[in-house]
């Protein structure tokens, strides 16, 4: 480790708590998929932030947008409107295709699923059905719903009436989707638990039993949501409308904002005074927000996306090692015949390509969709290389 790494990592340790560990690397910029830290050195982005940077970094557009919005006005707080959280939340409704769609702006995944929360409280139920593996956050509402005992143990008791059944299987569901549970709330694809997708049919499923007993089914889009599947949510090819949707990481592009939507007789359960957020629907998050969205149409990166998807898969489900290739659009987990996850991705940092190990036998990719044909070739051809050095011993 370089003497500036380390004085950073020194830094860290004299300012910052302990609830990340001692992070390895100290990125200083960025320019598009690639990021640079503090001794030069540089490094090919696929984890995006955590399926946050869809643009990748410094892009233009972002810096336009945001440049002319801080000259013009930064905050007002949600006791007045501004043209940006009203353009922003029309364009959100024509992308949800319902013109019953309200929305609420927070600032991150958490937020949203915790508005989501209190909002299936105003039907007068208060059971809610997640799902074995989830990850919706780690605030406390959150965190109850999130379905990782390992996260939730040291901050236990949390909320009550939150019943957790396996992902994918809609006779769990079936089991227990009754008359007394106000919500469900399930990833289109289980992100962190490692890119896990369900069956076919399952969200549908999932629909049409929320609706024959009048509860609520919120749809957690914060890590497939803003083109990452190659859909705006990634519940679209389930042919199904929910009615809460929970957004952050890409919509913002890299600046904190979260939204949640809902839809129908949902979009009318909150009234004055039931939720708000100070920095919800800031202007300059506002502002960077909607340059991501006409970005994201005018470049047809969601078409893009699914065409990098079959190239990844192509290019990695044959190596060594490698089970199986998962995911849709540039949300990919590729699953390890044995546990090398952590030491695979370290392997592939020392050759300058970020990843994630979301579990110990998968690495989890998330790239920005601004990603090149060139450098998907380049971090496949490290990819082959770091695993078989690991591989080796």
């Amino acid at each position: 480790m370089s003497a500036k790494s380390s004085r950073m990592q020194k830094r860290w340790s004299n300012s910052l708590q302990s609830n990340y560990g001692l992070p390895t690397l100290s990125i200083v910029s960025g320019k598009g998929c690639v990021l640079t830290d503090v001794d030069g050195n540089k490094y090919l982005d696929f984890l995006g932030g955590i399926a946050t940077s869809v643009l990748g970094q410094a892009h233009p557009a972002v810096i336009s947008a945001v440049t002319k919005q801080i000259k013009t006005l930064a905050h007002v707080s949600n006791f007045y409107s501004h043209p940006g959280v009203l353009e922003l939340s029309e364009k959100l409704q024509v992308l949800v295709g319902d013109k019953s769609a309200r929305v609420f702006f927070c600032n991150s995944g958490a937020e949203a699923n915790e508005a989501a929360l209190k909002l299936s409280r105003k039907t007068g139920r208060v059971k809610v059905v997640a799902t074995q593996g989830a990850f919706h956050g780690r605030t406390m509402g959150a965190l109850s719903l999130t379905g990782q005992p390992t996260k939730q143990e040291a901050f236990k008791p949390l909320l009550e009436n939150v019943i957790h059944v396996p992902y994918g299987d809609i006779q769990a569901m079936k089991e227990f989707i009754n008359d007394e549970v106000a919500m469900v709330i399930v990833e289109p694809i289980m992100g962190e638990a490692g890119v896990v997708v369900p069956p076919d049919g399952y969200l549908k499923a999932i629909r049409k039993l929320c609706t024959s007993h009048g509860v609520l089914l919120a749809i957690d889009a914060v890590q497939t949501g803003m083109g990452r599947t190659g859909e705006w949510f990634g519940f679209e090819s389930e042919g199904i409308t929910p009615d809460v949707i929970t957004l952050a990481k890409g919509l913002g592009g890299g600046l904190p904002i979260g939204a949640m939507i809902a839809v129908g007789r949902a979009g009318k359960l909150f009234a004055p005074g039931d939720h708000g957020s100070t920095f919800g629907g800031n202007p300059i998050a506002c502002a960077s927000a909607l340059a991501v969205i006409e970005v994201l149409k005018k470049e047809k990166l969601l078409a893009k996306a699914r065409v990098h998807e079959k190239s990844i898969k192509k290019l990695i489900s044959h190596i060594d090692g490698v089970a199986e290739v998962r995911g849709r659009g540039l949300l990919i987990g590729i699953v390890l015949n044995s546990p090398i996850a952590v030491a695979l991705k370290d392997e592939m940092q020392e050759r300058g390509v970020l990843v994630n190990a979301a579990t110990e036998n998968v690495i989890r990719i998330a790239p920005p969709l601004i990603v090149s044909d060139k450098q998907i070739k380049k971090f496949a051809k490290i990819f082959s290389e770091s695993i078989e050095e690991v591989s080796r011993g």
